[in-house]
């Protein structure tokens, strides 16, 4: 195109259909109308190419100044307020009526922030602190001061993630056991410990990497066996807003002593069976025990004279089964269609 009254018309129209952004790039992009334009100037007849060129050169500079003026429009646009959303098809970004329905809608919180939340004011009411566990830790709080010496082979049951200069990612909240007995002790010490944790293992349905859990510690004078029971007993009732049964069998963990698996009746069939408890009418819901003396001693708290007892049980896990969703990795995948649900 060398006619200079089609170059002309054509910048006449563009000038207010088109962004600044868009008119740059097509009339002064490498591969834009008036750099073509200038290229071919060669292929003029020789006695019309000064002509030719002045011509160009003009309608480029007015261009230039059209581009500037609408970009200090455009950007004193943007700084009264009125934002536009590129990835929103909708409100001021549409021409049309396609979406004139679609109504603005206020986010809220994930499903496990809800329960999570739930399960602390549970906590809270029955007189234990809170105190937030790391993301990421050492080796001595993951391992060390919870009775897992260097080279022990419970350590294997904990794999987890660690970073080039010796640091974890925490594969359990008994990390803060031992910061948790110090800073709220000397005894009676009652803490609950809510955090995320991660572990190195393939993902199904019931397990996955990155998962949250409580971990709650319970330290004083003739605590037994029996205090811890009635304790998690008490607080899961009140959170799955039913009775059930419960027993404890034996378990291994190096910072308790004894060890037990905390199983309750299946609040949802009553012992009958179903897919929820895999049709046995029990489940297993969490690791507890009596604190190990040597995690008291590396608390400096005398286990001649107290005794205390821990749990830790997976918030996700938990979340299921309350709420019915049947693969734990639905809780981070982001699906709103999902997440809408709850």
């Amino acid at each position: 195109m060398k006619n200079i009254e089609e170059f002309k018309n054509s910048i006449e129209k563009d000038k207010k259909a088109l962004t600044y952004l868009e008119l740059k790039q097509k009339y002064l992009g490498k591969e834009g109308v008036l750099t073509k334009a200038l290229k071919e100037i060669l292929s003029v007849e020789k006695d019309k190419r000064a002509f030719y060129g002045k011509e160009i050169n003009l309608l480029k500079n007015e261009l230039e100044n059209i581009i500037n003026k609408k970009k200090n429009e455009e950007k004193s646009k943007y700084s009264t307020g009125e934002k536009i959303d590129p990835t929103a098809p909708f409100d001021i970004n549409s021409n049309s009526n396609e979406f004139d329905n679609i109504l603005a809608q206020e986010g809220s919180k994930h499903p496990l922030t809800k329960e999570i939340e739930k399960l602390l004011d549970i906590f809270t009411s029955m007189g234990f602190d809170i105190l937030e566990s790391r993301q990421i830790d050492d080796d001595y709080h993951m391992f060390q001061s919870l009775n897992f010496p260097k080279g022990h082979p419970a350590r294997d049951m904990y794999d987890t993630f660690r970073t080039e200069d010796g640091l974890v990612l925490p594969a359990h909240t008994s990390t803060m056991q031992n910061r948790a007995l110090k800073k709220f002790g000397p005894p009676p010490i009652a803490v609950v410990l809510p955090g995320r944790c991660f572990r190195n293992e393939a993902t199904d349905a019931g397990h996955d990497h990155t998962f949250h859990q409580i971990e709650g510690v319970y330290v004083d004078k003739n605590v037994s066996l029996a205090n811890m029971i009635a304790t998690i007993k008490t607080y899961l009732e009140k959170y799955l807003e039913t009775d059930f049964d419960v027993k404890i069998q034996p378990a291994y963990f190096p910072f308790t002593e004894p060890d037990c698996e905390f199983v309750i009746s299946c609040p949802f069939c009553k012992k009958v069976g179903c897919s929820t408890c895999g049709h046995s009418g029990w489940i297993e819901i969490m690791g507890c025990g009596m604190i190990h003396p040597n995690v008291l001693r590396e608390a400096d708290i005398d286990p001649d004279i107290y005794t205390g007892f821990a749990w830790g049980f997976g918030v996700d896990r938990l979340t299921m089964i309350k709420l019915g969703i049947e693969d734990i990795r639905y809780l981070r995948e982001n699906n709103l269609n999902f997440l809408k649900q709850f």
